[in-house]
């Protein structure tokens, strides 16, 4: 069974959505929660699901490089095969991509490549999807590159943008969808069911 660790950066619901699913349907073993800052509700999450966590904060550390290479070296020790980022907002560094090519993916609370890249996170996405008008948004789980939310494209799913939404009742609906989709693109990349070549990923039945 392929072994993950979930980075997060917050109240960890996105880690939440696929700790549940894996109960129900034992797909991968969730290893390690990577937190980049002490006291957020994710760590109490792995705490009541018996998951161990580290704490790794980019002050603490003279490089964003220096850091990966720290928490690289914590993955291997545990003989970690993917990584998910679940709401985790620090920008992954060249080394750690480097490390993990193509095992690395991401949730992204808009149908990329609309509404995404840096400072475009949380609340800022659907204020700008809402400010532009869009009548479809939506979220993108993805392979992380070298740039911001420009990797290849595993899943997507549509939500609606009605007349009166507003940030917090468009993020509010597309995270029930987050909390489908990351679970299911968890499932398909540690049972082999993706396959990537370039920009295309197919998905096998």
């Amino acid at each position: 069974m392929k072994k993950i660790a979930v980075f997060a950066s917050g109240s960890g619901s996105d880690f939440q959505s696929i700790i549940d699913a894996n109960e129900r349907e034992h797909f991968c073993e969730i290893s390690l929660l990577v937190a980049s800052k002490e006291g957020i509700y994710a760590i109490e999450r792995a705490k009541k699901h018996g998951i161990e966590y580290i704490v790794r904060k980019k002050n603490d550390f003279s490089t964003a490089e220096e850091m990966f290479d720290e928490i690289i070296g914590q993955l291997r020790a545990r003989k970690i095969d993917y990584i998910v980022l679940a709401g985790y907002l620090s920008m992954i560094s060249e080394n750690f991509i480097r490390a993990y090519p193509d095992r690395i993916i991401n949730i992204h609370p808009s149908l990329i490549p609309s509404f995404c890249g840096k400072g475009c996170y949380g609340i800022h996405v659907h204020r700008a999807a809402i400010q532009y008008g869009v009548k479809i948004s939506g979220l993108t789980a993805h392979f992380v590159d070298e740039c911001y939310d420009s990797g290849a494209i595993i899943l997507q799913r549509a939500v609606n943008v009605n007349d009166d939404d507003t940030p917090e009742s468009l993020q509010a609906r597309i995270l029930e969808e987050e909390h489908k989709a990351l679970p299911e693109a968890v499932k398909l990349l540690t049972t082999g069911k993706i396959v990537k070549n370039g920009r295309k990923v197919t998905i096998l039945s």
